[in-house]
């Protein structure tokens, strides 16, 4: 892993992506996590992050935590 890679973390409460400001995950954090994890271990993953930022942004819809925190983690590797 980079030092560009590991700067890709989320800042909380707000959830975006500390070195890059886009909501997170953001397309790099997106590859770190993917490359590092088994497709069922990512959604796992991904899951409990999503049960982290519903509580810190409760106003927040599910559908679009859903979007934000899964849908991605369904796709093939290098789709957008």
């Amino acid at each position: 892993m980079t030092g560009d890679q590991a700067d890709h973390d989320p800042a909380r409460p707000s959830w975006d992506c500390r070195a890059c400001g886009r909501p997170w995950p953001c397309d790099p954090a997106r590859e770190q996590l993917a490359g590092a994890n088994g497709r069922v271990d990512l959604a796992v993953l991904m899951w409990n992050h999503l049960e982290e930022a519903a509580r810190d942004m409760p106003r927040t819809p599910a559908s679009e935590l859903f979007e934000r925190f899964l849908r991605w983690t369904d796709r093939p590797s290098g789709a957008a």
